[in-house]
């Protein structure tokens, strides 16, 4: 099975911190057994933030939730953000066809 967290937010004020945590997150997530991709989104309508992470198990994500980068992060996310959403899925499917652009998650799912 594949698993997807997608932490959606809307942006206030970032400061050098923000960043440190932030590198430090999706490095940590990368190298953790059970990663599988990632992609970023932003909607110029609406200024809100999609970070997806693509996961082969529940427990490779809950390594990720309880990484002390991860835990800092969520004990300061009002100073930078004006609010947040995590959703935790399950994938059902994923296919295509055609090109993709450079940079998109390529996995197979059942």
């Amino acid at each position: 099975m594949i698993y997807s967290s997608t932490f959606i937010f809307a942006k206030k004020q970032f400061d050098d911190e923000f960043h440190r945590l932030d590198q430090a997150i999706a490095a940590a997530a990368r190298a953790l057994p059970g990663y599988l991709g990632e992609e970023a989104w932003e909607n110029p309508a609406t200024g809100l933030v999609s970070n997806v992470y693509y996961w082969s198990s529940l427990e490779a994500l809950q390594a990720l939730m309880s990484h002390p980068a991860h835990l800092r992060a969520k004990a300061s996310q009002a100073d930078w953000l004006a609010g947040y959403r995590v959703v935790i899925a399950q994938v059902m499917r994923a296919y295509g066809g055609g090109e993709i652009a450079d940079g998109v998650v390529m996995f197979d799912a059942p």
